[in-house]
């Protein structure tokens, strides 16, 4: 018997199915809305969770990726030993026009 150590890939909800409450409520927290910030700087599939610096521990960082996943505002995939994130942009501005362009402007505001 082979056991492997791998962890189940993440589920993810397309923005489609998401409603604007759903949103809304993930983009509320400050530690969500600086993941979202933060991935919205950088290149897809170059962060890993790990590479945050949020002041959460990372059972609480798993769940603050757990709903933005939920709210189909950020897709995670492994690759290796790291899990890997991209923000899904434009899959979440077709769904919700402007607001990610809100929720940006303001951290420049």
């Amino acid at each position: 018997m082979t056991t492997t150590s791998h962890r189940a890939a993440p589920e993810h909800t397309h923005p489609a199915d998401v409603p604007l409450l759903t949103a809304l409520a993930a983009l509320a927290d400050p530690v969500r809305l600086r993941l979202v910030r933060e991935l919205a700087g950088s290149e897809e599939w170059s962060r890993a969770c790990g590479s945050f610096d949020v002041p959460v521990g990372k059972a609480a960082l798993s769940h603050h990726f757990a709903v933005l996943r939920a709210a189909g505002l950020v897709e995670q995939r492994d690759q290796g030993p790291k899990r890997v994130n991209r923000l899904r942009r434009p899959e979440f501005d077709a769904r919700f026009p402007g607001l990610l362009d809100l929720v940006l402007r303001a951290e420049r505001a």
